[in-house]
C-alpha cells in the first residue's frame, strides 16, 4: 500500500531529525531537534546548513537505496550534517560557492559512508565520522587554490612548535571548556551552545550524557596537566575528541559497566594528546584534525576488544524511535 505523501513527509523530517542526533550517536528525533536549536542558537546560517546539509545526506542515501533501517536510525544523515557545517564554517557560510560545495560534500560523503562502511564492516569496525573526515580534509586542503572558493576562512593548523600563553584555568575558565568541549563537536566554540547540545544528549540517554561529561572533563584535565595553553582548552579545540571517544567507549559500542568506563577514560585521554599530533601532522598541507582524533582513537580500542575478555560490545540502546521503528540490528555510529 502506497504511504500518503503527508506521512512521507512526516518520516523524512523524523529521518533527518535522527540524523542530526546521530553526530552524538543518539537517533532520537527528539534530540535532533535539540540540537537544531543549538545550531541555530551559534548562528541562523550554521543552523540552515546543518539541518539541509542532513536532509541532503539522507535524501541521497534513500535516493540510492540504502539499507531502510540505517536511514530511519538516521545514519545516513549525520556525517551530512558535519560536512555543511565544515564547509560552511571554513569557507564562509554567506557565499554562494560555499552553498554549491557543501550540498555537493553532503552528496558526496554518502557515497563516502557506502564505501567506509562497507570496507570496516569486515572487521566488525563502525565507519563513525571517517567520512565527514575524508571529506572536508579534503576541501580544507584543495579550497585555497581556487580562487572563487577561498574567500580567507579559518587558519590552518599550526605547525608543532612550544606552547605559548597561561595554562592557569580559572573556576570560570574551567566551566566555558566544559561547556565548549561538546559544542566543537559540531564545530561551534560557544559555550552556551554546548549546554543545549548536553541538554539533548540527556534527553536521550543518561548514560550518554554522563559520558559526554566524562569525556569533557578527562579533556579538560588532561589538556590542564600537560600544560596546553588557557585559550585552547577554553575554546574547546582540545577536549571535543575526548567527548565523543568517551560515549563511544562506555555505552555506545562497548557495553557500559566499570571496565568500559575505564577504558573510555583511557581513550578520551589519549584522544585528547593526539589531536596536537595530528594537528601538526596535517599542517603543511593546509588542513584540519576535525574528528580525525575520535576516529582513530576509538577504531584502535574498539578493534583490541576481542582480545580483551573483560569488555563487550554492544548494540544500540534504546532511545526515543517515535514514528518509526527502528530495526534491532542497527548499530549506533555505524
Amino acid at each position: 500500500m502506497r504511504i500518503p505523501r503527508a506521512r512521507r513527509g512526516r518520516l523524512f523530517a523524523v529521518q533527518v531529525l535522527r540524523g542530526q542526533a546521530q553526530v552524538e550517536f543518539m537517533p532520537s528525533a527528539l534530540t535532533g531537534a535539540i540540537f537544531t536549536v543549538a545550531l541555530f542558537t551559534a548562528g541562523w546560517r550554521y543552523g540552515l546548513y546543518g539541518l539541509i546539509g542532513t536532509a541532503i545526506g539522507t535524501g541521497t542515501a534513500r535516493l540510492l537505496g540504502v539499507d531502510r533501517g540505517r536511514v530511519s536510525a538516521g545514519l545516513e544523515g549525520f556525517n551530512a550534517c558535519l560536512v555543511a557545517v565544515g564547509f560552511a564554517v571554513f569557507l564562509g557560510p554567506g557565499y554562494a560557492s560555499t552553498m554549491v560545495l557543501a550540498a555537493g560534500g553532503c552528496a558526496v560523503v554518502t557515497v563516502v559512508t557506502a564505501a567506509a562502511t562497507t570496507l570496516l564492516r569486515g572487521w566488525g569496525l563502525p565507519s563513525l565520522t571517517l567520512p565527514f573526515c575524508l571529506v572536508a580534509s579534503a576541501m580544507t586542503i584543495a579550497a585555497p587554490a581556487f580562487e572563487r572558493v577561498w574567500h580567507g576562512g579559518p587558519a590552518t593548523a599550526e605547525l608543532s612548535r612550544a606552547a605559548k600563553g597561561t595554562v592557569a584555568l580559572a573556576v570560570d575558565d574551567v566551566a566555558r571548556a566544559f561547556f565548549a568541549n561538546i559544542a566543537q563537536v559540531f564545530l561551534m566554540p560557544q559555550w552556551y551552545v554546548g549546554l543545549i547540545f548536553l541538554v539533548g544528549i540527556f534527553a536521550a540517554s543518561r548514560t550518554a550524557g554522563a559520558m559526554a561529561c566524562v569525556g569533557s572533563a578527562v579533556g579538560v584535565l588532561t589538556a590542564w596537566v600537560l600544560g596546553a595553553p588557557t585559550a585552547r582548552i577554553v575554546d574547546g579545540t582540545m577536549g571535543y575528541n575526548a567527548v565523543l571517544v568517551a560515549m563511544a567507549l562506555c555505552g555506545v559500542l562497548l557495553a557500559a559497566d566499570r571496565w568500559s568506563l575505564g577504558f573510555a577514560v583511557a581513550g578520551a585521554a589519549t584522544a585528547t594528546v593526539l589531536g596536537p599530533a595530528l594537528n601538526a601532522m596535517f599542517a603543511p598541507a593546509g588542513g584540519h584534525s576535525f574528528t580525525w582524533p575520535f576516529v582513530l582513537t576509538t577504531l584502535v580500542f574498539v578493534a583490541s576488544v576481542p582480545a580483551l575478555p573483560r569488555l563487550h560490545r554492544t548494540g544500540a540502546p534504546a532511545v526515543l524511535p517515535l514514528t518509526e521503528p527502528v530495526g534491532s540490528d542497527v548499530v549506533l555510529g555505524a
